[in-house]
This record gives C-alpha cells, sequence and structure tokens, in this order.
C-alpha cells in the first residue's frame, strides 16, 4: 500500500510537471524525456497493484492532472500556475472549471448569506459579484469566529517593481475589509526573496522594492495595531520560529512534487524549489511568536488570487503530518488588462493597466485608447444590437470598483441595450478611477519611512482574543 501511495503521488507531480512543460513551450527533448518518465511510472504502479492508474480526484487531493490536465493545454484552454495565466476567451478564465481542476469549492449565496449574518452588515461587492468565486474551510472559519474561537489573515505581495498597479490592490483592499469586519490580526508577507530568485534583482532592488510596494499596502488603511508587514530576507534571517517551520515544510515535500506542483525543471536554482516552503510558513501560527507566543492551533485564512492556490494545496496537505492546522483560503479571479482579458498585465508595458503612480490624464489617455471595448464597429450598429459586457474591460474594471450595485445594473443594462455607447462607458470608468487613484496618492503621502518600519517591526498586536 505504501509503494502504492507513493507512486500515485509521483505520477500526480509528473503530469503536472509534463502540462507545465508543455504549456511552457520548452523544447520537444525536454517535454519527451517527461512524458517517458510519465509512462514508466504508470507502469510501474500497474505492475504493483494489479490495476491501471486512475487519477484521484477527490475535493481534498485533486490530481493536478487528471484526464482534462494534458488535454487542456494541447487544446488550448485554461492555463493556471502561480507564473502564467493563459486563456483563449476574451471573456477570460473559466473560474467553474477551475473551481473543478482545482478541487476548491464555488462560493455560493448560501455562503454569502451566512457571512453576512456573521459580521451584521452587507458582504463586501467582491463577495456580491463573485469577484472572491472560491474557498477553501471558510465554513470553518466561520465556525471559530461564530464560537469566539480565534483566526488571523495572512495575504502577501511579491515586489517586482517600484510601482503597483490597480489589479495588485485587489486582495488588500478586500483583507482589508476582513480585518475590519471580523476585528482580527494580519500578517502581510513581501517575498523579496521570491523576485531576487526569478527576476534579474540584486537584493538591495529587491527589498527596496518591497519596502516602496509597503507603502503602497499601508495606504490601502490597514489598522497598524493589528498588521505585521514583514521581508522575508529580513525576518526569516531574524525568526528562528519562522525558520524551524519553513524546514518542517521542507522536509515533508518531496522534490518530485515540488516539480510536479510548480513546474520546475532540472535547470531551475535550488532557490526556487526551496522558495515554496517559505510562502507556506506564515501560514501558521506560531511562525509569528511575537504575536501568538507559541500557540499552534490558530487557524490561518489567506485572501488570494486563484494562481496562488498550487502554494496551498501543497500546505493544506503538509499541515496535518506536521501538527498544525489546515489554512483557509477565499480565493479571486484575475484583473484584466486593458488590452482585453486574454493579454497579461505587465509592469514593463505602462499601457498594460492603470498604475498608481498614474496622473488623471494619464489615467483618461489610457482607458481612452487602450481599455478593450465590447462595442460594434459602428454607433448605428452598436445602437442596434448593443455592446458585450462580458468582454468590455471598463464594465469589467466597474464591476471590481464602482460600489453602487443600482448604477452598476443599470449601465450592464444600457449598454447591452445600445442605448450607452462605448465613450459613455468609458467616461463613467476614467470618473471612477480618477479620484480613487488620487485619493491612494494622497494617503500614500502621508506613509513616511518611520511608519512602514512601525509596521515591519516584530512586535505585540492588539485583538480580542487571548
Amino acid at each position: 500500500m505504501a509503494s502504492a501511495m507513493e507512486l500515485t503521488s509521483e505520477i500526480v507531480a509528473q503530469e503536472e510537471l509534463v502540462k507545465a512543460l508543455r504549456a511552457r513551450k520548452v523544447s520537444k527533448e525536454e517535454i519527451d524525456s517527461a512524458t517517458q518518465k510519465l509512462s514508466l511510472l504508470k507502469t510501474s504502479y500497474k505492475a504493483a497493484t494489479g490495476e491501471d492508474y486512475k487519477a484521484d480526484c477527490s475535493p481534498e487531493n485533486p490530481a493536478p492532472g487528471d484526464e482534462r490536465g494534458l488535454d487542456a493545454t494541447e487544446a488550448g484552454e485554461d492555463f493556471v500556475d502561480p507564473w502564467m495565466v493563459q486563456t483563449s476567451s476574451a471573456k477570460g478564465v473559466d473560474y467553474d472549471k477551475l473551481i473543478v481542476r482545482f478541487g476548491s469549492s464555488k462560493i455560493d449565496q448560501e455562503l454569502i448569506n451566512r457571512i453576512e449574518r456573521a459580521i451584521g452588515q452587507k458582504p463586501h461587492r467582491f463577495l456580491r459579484r463573485g469577484i472572491f468565486f472560491s474557498h477553501r474551510d471558510m465554513n470553518q472559519v466561520l465556525d471559530a469566529y461564530e464560537n469566539k474561537k480565534p483566526f488571523y489573515l495572512y495575504t502577501g505581495r511579491g515586489p517586482s517593481s517600484e510601482a503597483m498597479h490597480l489589479g495588485h490592490l485587489i486582495p488588500f483592499i478586500f483583507t482589508k475589509w476582513l480585518q475590519d469586519v471580523f476585528n482580527v490580526p494580519l500578517v502581510i508577507q513581501m517575498t523579496d526573496d521570491e523576485k531576487y530568485l526569478w527576476k534579474d534583482l540584486t537584493l538591495d532592488q529587491a527589498y527596496g522594492y518591497a519596502v516602496e510596494n509597503a507603502k503602497d499596502i499601508i495606504a490601502c488603511g490597514f489598522d497598524i495595531k493589528k498588521t505585521f508587514i514583514f521581508s522575508d530576507l529580513e525576518y526569516m534571517g531574524s525568526s528562528s520560529d519562522f525558520y524551524r517551520n519553513v524546514v518542517k515544510i521542507q522536509k515533508h515535500v518531496t522534490f518530485n512534487q515540488v516539480k510536479g506542483i510548480f513546474g520546475f525543471t532540472d535547470s531551475d536554482s535550488i532557490g526556487k524549489i526551496s522558495f515554496p516552503a517559505i510562502q507556506a510558513a506564515p501560514s501558521f501560527s506560531n511562525s509569528f511568536p511575537q504575536i501568538f507566543r507559541d500557540r499552534a492551533d490558530i487557524q490561518c485564512l489567506i485572501p488570494c488570487a486563484i494562481d496562488q492556490d498550487p502554494y496551498f494545496r501543497m500546505t493544506r496537505d503538509v499541515a496535518p503530518r506536521i501538527g498544525y492546522p489546515k489554512p483557509a483560503l477565499l480565493h479571486s479571479t484575475f484583473f484584466p488588462a486593458l488590452q482585453g482579458a486574454q493579454t497579461k498585465m505587465s509592469a514593463s508595458d505602462p499601457n498594460s493597466s492603470i498604475f498608481l503612480t498614474d496622473s488623471a490624464k494619464q489615467i483618461k489617455n489610457k482607458v481612452n485608447k487602450h481599455a478593450f471595448s465590447g462595442g460594434r464597429d459602428t454607433v448605428e450598429e452598436h445602437r442596434q444590437f448593443g455592446g458585450n459586457c462580458d468582454v468590455d474591460v471598463s464594465f469589467m474594471y466597474l464591476t471590481f470598483f464602482l460600489e453602487d450595485d443600482d448604477r452598476l445594473e443599470q449601465i450592464r443594462k444600457d449598454y447591452t441595450s445600445g442605448a450607452l455607447l462605448t465613450g459613455d462607458l468609458k467616461k463613467i470608468l476614467i470618473e471612477v478611477l480618477q479620484p480613487l487613484v488620487a485619493e491612494h496618492q494622497a494617503r500614500r503621502q502621508e506613509v513616511t519611512d518611520e511608519v512602514v518600519k512601525e509596521f515591519m517591526s516584530p512586535r505585540k498586536l492588539f485583538y480580542d482574543f487571548q
């Protein structure tokens, strides 16, 4: 039995590796070698068990390479991992399929209603509109909250450039709301070590970006008494408890598993291969003794984009083996690039998104020139047939940032019917984004280096539970 389980784990990992290699279009020789190894593992499985291998697709431990896995990439369907998002649809990623593939649970109306009852107020627009659409164990978190048992929040940022864009704000806007309504402590990990390993940066540059990005995060309004922001490069060297958890995680994940989950190849540095354990460690409360003392039993809730889920599937698999509770997760959809949901936002392309440093004039020009339209070719056709909100980037952006549900619905109806033209829709978006970005810039101006240092100092936080 142990042999069969080990082989299953290796097959799952190898299937995910093959899929990742195909998505990244590496050499045919490298793909063939990985495919041949997969075939040999399945042959060994049949020899050990007397049966053909079949992917285990249970919700808690989904096979990353199920029967859709290898075929999906070949067919040009969605591919999602922590570094790459590919879709052939102008509507963006099919999130219902992604839920099935990743084995998470859909955030349905019943769960939204339960959150509303627990907090005694209207849920955030990101929940109401399906922007946060998937979860793992959110009901457990609500059980804890209703029974006055503790939990804490953890999210993060990979600081790859000095300037952040609107898409980077999404998890922080939502996390700030969660912190407010549940009144719980929060840790924010700045993975400057990751960006040093993956990007052409010096260590000093990576840390410098972490500090600058922290200013934008603080400007979202987090409570300094309940928030600890930390740089991996700085914190891991000073916290033996954090590093001990990293080592525990590393011991329980094999090289083959991490290659399968993340698509690493033999040419990747050992730093990349060991990094996932560092992103996993904040999921466990005793990584922060200054906050939770020696308690290892406090559950963590992680709001993040769905592309980060592979890290935490690994974490949830390891947690019970090292005696810790599994982290719960809330997954968000992806924020589209201005050019459409099929393209990727890039810090090297200033026209791919609205940056938090953009002026009112730059915002207006970017939206008017680059925001992908769901409108018709002519005004006459648009008036007759209407626009397509499913692919129109201006409307997508309004679903993220326009608070008024009734107004958003009226805009959708007017654009779909043809009563509202593309230029009118873009004008509405510009009027929403200009003050939003200007207000963020004003708050950021007030974030001094001393304020950042205080947020990033390991210390006791203030919260209600003991």
